[in-house]
């Protein structure tokens, strides 16, 4: 199914159905009173959140939803039938605005979610609502009033724990692949990952968290280069973002940390919150590094990049390093879960990690 994460959709209640001027006409009974109906409620548009959905997709070709307006009232004291609901499923973390002021309007975050969008206008009063003691024949009647009609752009942002962050070919989708139960295509070439994609990482019973692969930047993309900065915004709702280098690119022009420097001020230049957030140093591809040169590299990669925060040597491929890397995001993770239970939380040396409080590790670039 083709991921979509942004659609344009026109909205628009019905309108309320008009009130009624009828009175009661049979034979002896020559003063019937007042018997036209008000009018039906016209239909109202709502958005739920279904946990079924991973994409916007359906609102991708289908971009405007009507609601019934209400029928009007009638004679022998019938009113007007109401107007069908219409209700749009979209995934959770979907979040709404309107497109012609850029107001948020709703932020669906739980599964099950609904909140009314558009809503439906009343219908009007036939003169049986205004028979009284002192006008016994009123002929007055109002019209339906309309519904409401608003532009919306929804927006997917993906609920995940830990975020994969670095250049093409980094090795995230590899990395993904190896702690978690997600399968996204892998290959030699840049920009394989075209979509983000979700994983789940078990750690124990009962231990879990959710890991977001999204498209690499690379240098530029705050001007479009390569996929821009169309992806980022799956990583605004992550507690923890792990920063991969490709520690043997093919090139040898190419340099590490460059690169790197290169992925944190894209980072920046994009939103500084989402630069502001827990960021962990992934060094991957160590397997094809000399095993008696891999130390000195990684201390001169961390002295050049004047890097303090957590630093793993890992190599996704070969699958090194990884239990470490799994056991300190799942504490980082908990430890926001439940704060009161786990506080001022240090990482072992077993870790790979520096043993300083998980998220307060931060680079100075």
């Amino acid at each position: 199914m083709k991921f979509v994460d942004e659609a344009t959709i026109d909205v628009a209640a019905g309108h309320g159905g008009a009130g009624c001027v009828s009175f009661r006409r049979e034979k002896f009974i020559p003063f019937g009173g007042p018997n036209g109906g008000d009018g039906g409620r016209g239909g109202s548009i709502y958005a739920v959140a279904d946990v079924n959905l991973n994409t916007l997709i359906d609102y991708r070709y289908t971009r405007r939803f009507e609601a019934r307006n209400g029928e009007p009232g009638r004679g022998s004291d019938q009113f007007g039938a109401a107007g069908d609901d219409i209700v749009l499923r979209v995934p959770v973390g979907t979040i709404l605005q309107d497109a012609e002021t850029g107001e948020k309007l709703f932020e669906l975050m739980t599964p099950g979610e609904q909140v009314l969008v558009c809503k439906g206008g009343d219908g009007g009063f036939g003169n049986l609502h205004f028979k009284s003691s002192t006008n016994r024949a009123p002929r007055q009647k109002t019209p339906g009033w309309p519904g409401e009609a608003r532009k919306l752009k929804l927006e997917l942002r993906v609920l995940a724990d830990v975020g994969l962050l670095g250049m093409p070919n980094a090795g995230k989708s590899t990395l993904i692949a190896a702690i978690s139960n997600a399968r996204p295509k892998i290959a030699d070439y840049p920009f394989t990952t075209l979509h983000p994609n979700l994983g789940v990482v078990r750690v124990g019973p009962e231990q879990s968290f959710v890991v977001a692969d999204v498209p690499g930047l690379i240098e530029g993309a705050s001007e479009g280069a390569g996929l821009g900065h169309q992806f980022l915004r799956h990583l605004q709702r992550t507690e923890l973002l792990l920063h991969l280098v490709d520690m043997a690119p093919f090139d040898d022009a190419v340099d590490p940390v460059a690169q790197a420097r290169a992925i944190i001020k894209e980072l920046k230049t994009y939103d500084a919150k989402l630069h502001a957030k827990p960021r962990w140093l992934v060094l991957n591809k160590i397997d094809m590094l000399p095993a008696e040169e891999r130390e000195a590299k990684v201390k001169d990669f961390v002295r050049r990049l004047r890097w303090k925060g957590p630093v793993f040597a890992i190599s996704a491929l070969a699958r090194e390093g990884l239990d470490g890397l799994v056991r300190a995001a799942y504490k980082h993770v908990a430890a926001q879960r439940n704060p009161l239970v786990i506080s001022d939380l240090r990482f072992d040396a077993d870790d790979q990690t520096a043993s300083r409080p998980a998220g307060k590790g931060r680079s100075g670039v």
